[in-house]
């Protein structure tokens, strides 16, 4: 029977027994899940933390954000007062003043004379439109409304009528 044993159908039967070992052992044993009931509820809780933190962390930002802006903002204030006493300080020394009143106010002291000088080449230029500062605006408006008005009237009815004269 030697030559049996390797014959297909001997195989084949061996083969088929160890499939049905297979089965019956994997019906014997439970299958596990892989999510089991712990593992949920430990997804469970974990979502929920998430939910829970997540506005007040969002909040803590922006507030942590919100706290450097106006420590900036105190800084920057706090520059300007310094400039500002500073400025405070230069306006009570009397020569300040003085500088400050000739640069822009043109103050001479007494027996000084005071130039003024636009371009510093002392050479003065012609005004470019001598014609148009002839008038002022509102004679130019009054003119229009002048002539207009001298070249017709509107009677009741909406329309206009030559002024004839």
């Amino acid at each position: 029977m030697p030559a049996d044993r390797f014959s297909t159908a001997t195989r084949l039967k061996a083969l088929g027994e160890q499939a049905a070992a297979r089965v019956y052992r994997a019906k014997r044993r439970p299958r596990r899940n892989r999510l089991t009931g712990r593992a949920a509820l430990l997804a469970l809780v974990m979502c929920s933390l998430v939910v829970a933190l997540a506005y007040p962390i969002r909040q803590y930002i922006s507030q942590r954000s919100d706290i450097s802006d106006q420590r900036r903002k105190a800084q920057d204030a706090a520059a300007a007062l310094d400039r500002l006493r500073d400025e405070k300080a230069r306006w009570q020394d009397p020569a300040y003043v003085r500088q400050q009143a000739r640069r822009h106010l043109h103050y001479v002291m007494p027996g000084e004379t005071g130039y003024i000088v636009q371009d510093g080449s002392g050479v003065r230029a012609a005004p470019k439109a001598a014609k148009a500062a002839q008038f002022p605006w509102y004679d130019k408006l009054w003119g229009s409304v002048d002539a207009a008005d001298a070249a017709g009237t509107v009677d009741a009815a909406g329309t206009a009528a030559a002024v004839k004269r």
